[in-house]
């Protein structure tokens, strides 16, 4: 599973924060349960000093420590019960003093034995999130709240099926996409006029898969070819690192191919970035109002037969359904 370097920083920030604020709260409860009973501070005291006593039993030299180490065993199991005896008194839980860690699979580092750890990796879906939300509506961008009754359900004769229809074909596909994704789990093109619901449906996908822990990058095709030009002929850190996570990421959603100046560079780059995340098996959704032959005049028949060949082509249908809501208010 491929990371964003600064996203993955901004989540181990709000990591390191929650875990200093949890370490705050404990030191809060023991002054607070020093003060009503200042034993427990004694106990705790003694406790925490049993590392050394233990060390030095052990290196008297000429002596068995097993004695002396039973004796702190048992010195110990005392002390915890007679602990756990005031913390009741006092009306609280036996183990309320107990410095337990939030995360039991990674002891709150963020990492276990398989990687990021499960619970660092829902700080990253978080972050991960507000980035997005820049770019993409994902606000209302549920598949739960999507409308299928914006769509016309008579059939259109050229298509041989309803606007309707053609959208819950579109819409299952899309939600299985993210709902199964795995690296390497397929890749969409989305192909349509304006207004079709495409975007709205990306951002669905986006979010499933964010949440999911995936590394998700969403930019339009003027952003995104805007990045690789410069950082072809005026490199510089910045857009390395920008062009990076394009090539790099999970998912890579690529929106409104068409809308940007078609040249040769753009053409050889849209190549390049397609088949290159293809070789390494990583998944992308490009969005378009460009219908395949369009496609194939416009970048190349090479571009196309990638697309054609790799991509799951999703033909978006219908009335611009934005200016439907407008006028039903």
């Amino acid at each position: 599973m491929a990371y964003d370097g600064v996203i993955m920083q901004r989540a181990l920030a709000r990591f390191d924060q929650a875990r200093q604020r949890r370490a705050a709260e404990m030191e809060q409860r023991r002054r607070m349960l020093y003060a009503r009973q200042p034993r427990l501070e004694e106990i705790e005291r003694t406790l925490r000093g049993t590392m050394s006593r233990i060390v030095a039993a052990a290196a008297k030299k000429g002596e068995d420590p097993l004695p002396a180490i039973r004796a702190l065993r048992d010195e110990n199991l005392a002390l915890q019960q007679e602990r756990a005896q005031l913390l009741t008194e006092l009306g609280y839980p036996a183990d309320y003093l107990e410095d337990k860690p939030a995360c039991p699979l990674c002891g709150d580092t963020g990492y276990d034995k398989k990687g990021v750890c499960r619970c660092l990796r829902q700080y990253y879906a978080r972050e991960q999130l507000q980035e997005l939300s820049r770019l993409l509506p994902l606000g209302e961008a549920r598949f739960e709240t999507f409308r299928f009754d914006l769509y016309d359900s008579a059939e259109w004769e050229s298509y041989g099926i309803s606007p309707r229809a053609n959208m819950e074909r579109n819409f299952d596909v899309c939600r299985d996409f993210a709902c199964q994704f795995s690296r390497g789990g397929g890749d969409l093109l989305l192909s349509g006029g304006t207004g079709l619901g495409k975007t709205f449906l990306s951002a669905c996908i986006a979010r499933v898969v964010s949440e999911s822990g995936f590394s998700v990058v969403y930019d339009t095709a003027i952003s995104i070819f805007a990045k690789l030009e410069n950082d072809k002929f005026r490199p510089d850190e910045e857009t390395a690192a920008e062009v990076r996570r394009c090539e790099s990421c999970d998912l890579l959603i690529l929106d409104d191919l068409g809308t940007e100046m078609t040249t040769s560079f753009v053409q050889s780059a849209l190549y390049q970035l397609v088949n290159g995340r293809m070789i390494a098996g990583r998944s992308t959704i490009i969005s378009t109002n460009l219908a395949p032959e369009e496609i194939g005049s416009r970048y190349g028949r090479s571009v196309l037969s990638r697309l054609e060949g790799e991509y799951q082509l999703l033909p978006f249908v219908g009335t611009d359904i934005r200016r439907l809501k407008r006028e039903r208010g």
